[in-house]
């Protein structure tokens, strides 16, 4: 059997299956009217008639709530069970979810006590009558939050989690890929999906539209649903006056999974890919690949991880808050996943909403990961392409110095090339200076606009880097990419480390031969 040596191979030649699927989402569902201490107060006053928003008030709340639950067990004739320290949650709802029985319903009711977001009152002093006054205040503490384990008819197994205290924000739990496995089953459609992934099915096309369907309102209608099902907080008064539960996004993760025709090739191509990929988390790969434009001030630790649990590695890449998650699944896929934790680190709002848009920007980045993977691997340049590049040659009658190979200069212009790639408004002639001359550690102006423009006319011209029009600005072409980091692949792998060998070799002559040099006095002898 022949190993694939490239990222550009497996990718090319040896992908049977593949599908794009939302994975886990974990969804904030709260109360947008009782996120501030005004609405509080408009809630208990206003709305219920009491005197004042106090503590007093929210317990007599939180005391029918929770026998709302304890009600509710008894009827569903289930337990509720108190997770332990240290305890998996989801293999303790995995061993209920084996003996249940019927299309859909509660699974098991769990408690667990957590941090949480709460209001409580405090005594405030006037300082005109001296009288006190109980005042709101926003605060966290620790209390008992009540875990919903069910299973829906069109989503599977999913859990509500609600905090016992007030506001009782919630958090919904959904997993996109058992999603696409209930609707493949209600068509009659065959699959193999083991462990949270689907390797295989005899209709693809069906399969991604199922996973491309899972959308903002699914998702909303699942809440409604299950939220008219199960003990509620508040009352349908409450409801009706427009206190009513939102979604929002806290994590949502983001899966490309790639069936390789070959197993055992593909677990050795993707060591190869750890091996080959560390650096993958500097800034200027970073910004490849999230489409984000890094500045000094960009608040994220750059950085590449390689984890192992068992035997299995996995490749990670942080941006911000988010993460790129790499690994080979059940040795047969490899896995691309993105995992948002803060939607705004790519200027999107939370709401479920904006659930399409996230899926997008999550999308974009696995497959750009991939990408610049492929080049990073193979950014080989055909003969006749090196040729035009490195010689001079006459392009719409002007005629273009050549590209020197291994030249100073035009290695750091490349290197620049690869840190404008993807900046939304291009780069200029004082920006692509000011990046030359730091990158060949000169002073700033130790080149002029002219000298500059000189520059920016043969990348031009070469096709590496087109004008936007209207403008005085640039951006870089795929050929310019390409072009950029098989130079400076080349000359770091090839140039310097051989430089590198023999100045380690040329050492180890010198120190060998003080050894066995003979001395002077034995050489009088």
């Amino acid at each position: 059997m022949s190993v694939p040596q490239s990222v550009a191979d497996v990718m090319d030649k040896h992908v049977v299956f593949e599908t794009e699927c939302i994975d886990r989402m974990y969804l904030n569902v709260y109360q947008p009217m009782l996120q501030t201490g005004g609405g509080v107060s408009v809630f208990f006053r206003a709305h219920r008639g009491e005197a004042f928003a106090t503590a007093l008030v929210m317990s007599r709340m939180t005391r029918a709530f929770v026998a709302t639950i304890e009600r509710f067990a008894q009827q569903q004739d289930l337990p509720i069970v108190s997770f332990e320290k240290g305890v998996r949650k989801e293999d303790v709802f995995h061993e209920h979810l084996r003996t249940f029985e019927g299309e859909e319903g509660v699974v098991m009711i769990a408690k667990a006590q957590e941090k949480a977001t709460v209001y409580r009152t405090i005594k405030r002093r006037s300082a005109e009558t001296g009288r006190t006054y109980p005042w709101l205040m926003k605060s966290t503490a620790m209390v008992n939050h009540y875990y919903f384990y069910c299973v829906d008819k069109e989503f599977g197994p999913f859990f509500i989690k609600f905090c016992s205290y007030f506001p009782y924000n919630a958090r919904l739990c959904l997993n996109g890929h058992e999603y696409a496995k209930r609707q493949l089953a209600k068509r009659g459609l065959g699959f193999e999906a083991p462990e949270n992934a689907i390797l295989a099915c005899e209709d693809p096309a069906t399969l991604q539209r199922i996973c491309d369907g899972l959308s903002a309102a699914k998702t909303s209608a699942l809440l409604r649903r299950w939220l008219a099902r199960l003990p509620h907080p508040f009352s349908t008064a409450d409801r009706r006056a427009g206190f009513r539960y939102e979604l929002s996004i806290l994590q949502a993760e983001f899966s490309l999974t790639q069936v390789l025709d070959r197993p055992l090739a593909g677990r050795v191509f993707f060591e190869r890919v750890i091996r080959d990929n560390i650096d993958l988390g500097r800034p200027r790969n970073v910004q490849l690949i999230f489409d984000r434009r890094i500045i000094k001030t960009t608040p994220s630790r750059f950085r590449t991880r390689v984890i192992t649990r068992g035997v299995l590695p996995s490749l990670w890449i942080d941006y911000k808050s988010s993460t790129i998650k790499q690994y080979f699944k059940q040795g047969r896929a490899l896995r691309t996943e993105t995992t948002v934790n803060n939607t705004r680190d790519f200027g999107i709002g939370r709401k479920i909403e904006n659930l399409a848009a996230v899926r997008e920007t999550a999308r974009a980045a696995n497959r750009r990961l991939l990408h610049v993977q492929k080049l990073d691997h193979d950014p080989t340049l055909g003969q006749d392409q090196f040729d035009a590049l490195t010689q001079p040659t006459v392009i719409d009658g002007q005629r273009v110095s050549g590209l020197k190979f291994g030249d100073p200069v035009v290695l750091a212009l490349l290197t620049a090339l690869l840190l404008f790639r993807l900046l939304p408004r291009g780069f200029s002639n004082r920006e692509l200076r000011d990046h030359l001359a730091q990158l060949l550690a000169r002073t700033p102006g130790a080149f002029s606009p002219g000298q500059m423009t000189y520059q920016l006319r043969r990348l031009r011209l070469k096709g590496l880097i087109a004008r936007i029009p209207g403008t005085h600005r640039y951006k870089v072409t795929d050929a310019g990419l390409k072009a950029a980091m098989f130079y400076t692949s080349s000359y770091s792998n090839i140039i310097r480390a051989n430089a590198s060998e023999h100045q380690l070799q040329h050492r180890i002559l010198q120190s060998l031969r003080r050894v066995i040099q003979p001395t002077h006095s034995d050489t009088a002898a």
